[in-house]
C-alpha cells in the first residue's frame, strides 16, 4: 500500500480527532474572516469560506496567500498550511498587523511561530507529497467550529472508503469536476488530486459556468463528475455529447467533503493505471520553499 493511499484510508479518525480539539480560537459567528492558503489548502479555504457564509456566520474571503489584498481589514486572518513551511503563507502571517491563526500538520514548521494564535494537527500530517487527510482534517475542524456533525461527516467517510468509485480509470480519458456554492472548492481539489498523483487531464469549474464554454471539450470517453445535486438540464446537456456525467455519491446523503475521498481513490487508481507512483508524482515537493535570495 503506499503511503497516500494508508492516508486516505485514516481520515475518518483523523477528523474525529479534530473535532475533539479546543475550537476555540476559531473564526467566532460575525467576525469578518479571510482564510488563506496555497494549492489544496487554498481550495479548502475556499470551501469554508463559501460554507460559513451560506450557514449565516458571516462575512468569509479566500484567498491564495500570495493574492491576500493586505490593505483590506478583517477581524480574524485564517491560514492552513500542512507543513508550516510555505513560503507565502509565512511571510503573509509575518507581516499581518491583526489577529492570525495557523491551522498547520507540525507546528515546527515556522507559521505556527509567527501566526496570533495556531492550532496543530500532527495526527493529521503525512508523508506525501499529495494532500488528502491533512487538508480534509482542516476543513473538518472548521466545519466543527460552525456547528456541524462531524461525526456525522466521520461515518460518511467510512462509507466513502467502501463503495465503488464511480469511475473507471482504465476507460476514461478526462474528467471535469463541478460544483456550487461551497462545493466548488471541492472540485477544484478533486481535479488538482488528480492532476498531481496521475498527470491526468482534469478541469473544475462553478457547475452553472461549465455551459460558457468549458463543455466545448465533452466527448466520448470523457466524463463530467459533479459534487452534490447538479444544475437542472446539465446532466443531460453533457450526455448528448456522449459524455458520461456522474456523481460519486453513495445514495443521496453522502455529504460532499466525504465525496472527495472518492475523487482521491480515483486519483490513485488512475496513477496505478498509468504505471505512476503516487508517492512520486511529478515535478513536486511536499512543501514549497522559495529561495528569495
Amino acid at each position: 500500500m503506499t503511503y497516500v493511499e494508508a492516508e486516505i484510508a485514516t481520515q475518518p479518525a483523523a477528523w474525529s480527532q479534530a473535532a475533539a480539539l479546543d475550537l476555540g480560537p476559531l473564526p467566532r459567528r460575525g467576525q469578518r474572516v479571510a482564510v488563506v492558503g496555497c494549492g489544496t489548502s487554498w481550495f479548502m479555504a475556499m470551501a469554508y469560506a463559501a460554507r460559513r457564509e451560506s450557514l449565516g456566520h458571516g462575512e468569509t474571503d479566500a484567498f491564495q496567500a500570495s493574492e491576500f489584498p493586505r490593505g483590506r481589514g478583517y477581524d480574524l486572518v485564517v491560514a492552513i498550511s500542512r507543513s508550516g513551511t510555505t513560503t507565502e503563507v509565512v511571510d503573509l502571517l509575518a507581516g499581518l498587523s491583526g489577529p492570525s491563526l495557523a491551522i498547520v500538520g507540525d507546528p515546527a514548521g515556522g507559521a505556527a511561530s509567527v501566526a496570533g494564535t495556531a492550532i496543530a494537527m500532527p495526527f493529521a500530517d503525512e508523508r506525501s507529497v499529495v494532500q488528502t487527510r491533512f487538508a480534509t482534517t482542516a476543513l473538518a475542524l472548521l466545519r466543527a467550529g460552525l456547528g456541524e456533525d462531524v461525526a456525522a461527516l466521520a461515518s460518511d467517510a467510512r462509507r466513502a472508503l467502501d463503495v465503488a468509485v464511480p469511475l473507471d480509470a482504465a476507460a476514461v480519458e478526462q474528467v471535469t469536476f463541478v460544483g456550487q456554492g461551497w462545493t466548488v472548492g471541492l472540485a477544484q481539489e478533486a481535479a488538482l488530486k488528480c492532476r498531481e498523483a496521475a498527470a491526468f487531464w482534469t478541469e473544475a469549474y462553478p457547475a452553472m459556468d461549465y455551459r460558457h464554454g468549458p463543455i466545448a471539450i465533452a466527448a466520448p470517453g470523457r466524463a463530467v463528475w459533479s459534487f452534490g445535486p447538479p444544475p437542472p438540464g446539465l446532466a443531460a446537456e453533457v450526455i448528448a455529447t456522449g459524455a458520461s456525467f456522474v456523481s460519486g455519491r453513495a445514495g443521496d446523503t453522502l455529504d460532499p467533503m466525504a465525496e472527495l475521498i472518492l475523487a482521491q481513490r480515483f486519483a490513485v487508481a488512475l496513477a496505478q493505471h498509468r504505471g505512476l507512483d503516487p508517492d512520486a508524482p511529478r515535478n513536486l515537493t511536499r512543501s514549497v520553499v522559495l529561495d528569495q535570495r
